[in-house]
């Protein structure tokens, strides 16, 4: 989708004669540079792996949003105490006791209410589970994204249209942009400045 309407253009810096072509190149070089298939609000799904006697983990995909009128971005986490890696056995007892109860490798759903989670900073902290040990993989499911665009992200688009606009081997009269072309100067396109803007978008530890 193009995170500038046509009756924007202006507005934002662009001519009017400007197509919507260039709105599209530069809406898909935003999603690439925030590595998520859209800003808008959309349901995650992630699976992480947490440090040895950790409760906390912080979700990859900001900012938090709650969508279809729930009062939370969590939508279900389920937890387990999985196998530990080298250097991560820090209770011998317990971890045989884990295994004779079966727990190893046994995925829970946890409850939602007693999960915290910081909307500000997508934090999460898990509860312990039964037998006091500290859970080392979760998967999370939860939504996030914007339900308008703000100002920032349409200011951004504008700038990258300007820029593939200057750029020369760019600035064709084509009804259609080259995706090999538009990637190969894409380094060029997302300068500073809509780094700067788009950086509360940017999903971590991905890749």
């Amino acid at each position: 989708m193009g995170y500038l309407l046509p009756a924007e253009y202006v507005q934002y810096g662009l001519s009017a004669e400007t197509t919507d072509d260039w709105v599209t190149m530069a809406s898909a070089l935003i999603e690439a540079h925030c590595r998520r298939p859209s800003l808008l609000v959309m349901q995650y799904v992630e699976r992480v792996r947490l440090t040895t006697g950790s409760q906390e983990l912080r979700l990859s995909y900001r900012p938090l949003a709650a969508a279809n009128g729930a009062t939370s971005a969590l939508v279900g986490i389920r937890a387990r105490y999985g196998k530990p890696r080298r250097g991560e056995l820090a209770d011998t007892f317990r971890e045989q006791i884990a295994w004779a109860f079966s727990v190893p490798g046994s995925w829970t759903d946890l409850d939602l209410t007693t999960v915290d989670v910081d909307m500000a900073t997508a934090q999460v902290t898990l509860p312990m589970n039964f037998l006091g040990l500290s859970y080392n993989e979760v998967e999370v499911t939860y939504t996030s994204g914007v339900d308008t665009i703000p100002p920032a992200i349409k200011v951004a688009c504008a700038q990258l249209v300007r820029n593939a606009q200057a750029t020369p081997a760019l600035n064709v009269k084509s009804s259609r942009m080259d995706t090999m072309q538009v990637d190969y100067f894409s380094g060029l396109l997302v300068d500073p400045q809509v780094q700067v803007l788009l950086r509360p978008y940017v999903a971590e530890r991905l890749g």
